[in-house]
């Protein structure tokens, strides 16, 4: 399969945060998965494409869920937090993201 080039500008935005939590540690020490929070219109293959170029790494699969906004209470007022989208990125055996390094 040819790999489709993708508008640099275009993958800067598609991931906007790593997700750093006890399970996404959990996930990428037993899995080599890491967890990005990702624009919501971002693709399979975009997403892909941007954390091949930002990172420098190669991905075998990607694994999306939509992550619904909950419904919280300010005094009387009820309110909806914004939905996001995360993606589950597989990485191929040997590779590796350090978050702590690049900082």
């Amino acid at each position: 399969m040819m790999a489709k080039k993708y508008d640099a500008g275009r993958l800067a935005t598609i991931l906007l945060a790593p997700i750093v939590s006890e399970k996404g540690t959990h996930i990428a020490d037993k899995h080599e998965q890491v967890i990005f929070k990702v624009a919501p219109d971002a693709t399979k293959p975009e997403i892909k494409a941007a954390v091949e170029a930002m990172f420098k790494v190669q991905v075998e699969s990607v694994q999306v869920a939509n992550v619904g906004g909950k419904v919280k209470r300010f005094g009387r007022f009820t309110g909806r937090r914004r939905s996001w989208k995360k993606a589950y990125v597989c990485l191929k055996p040997g590779q590796e993201i350090n978050f702590a390094a690049e900082s």
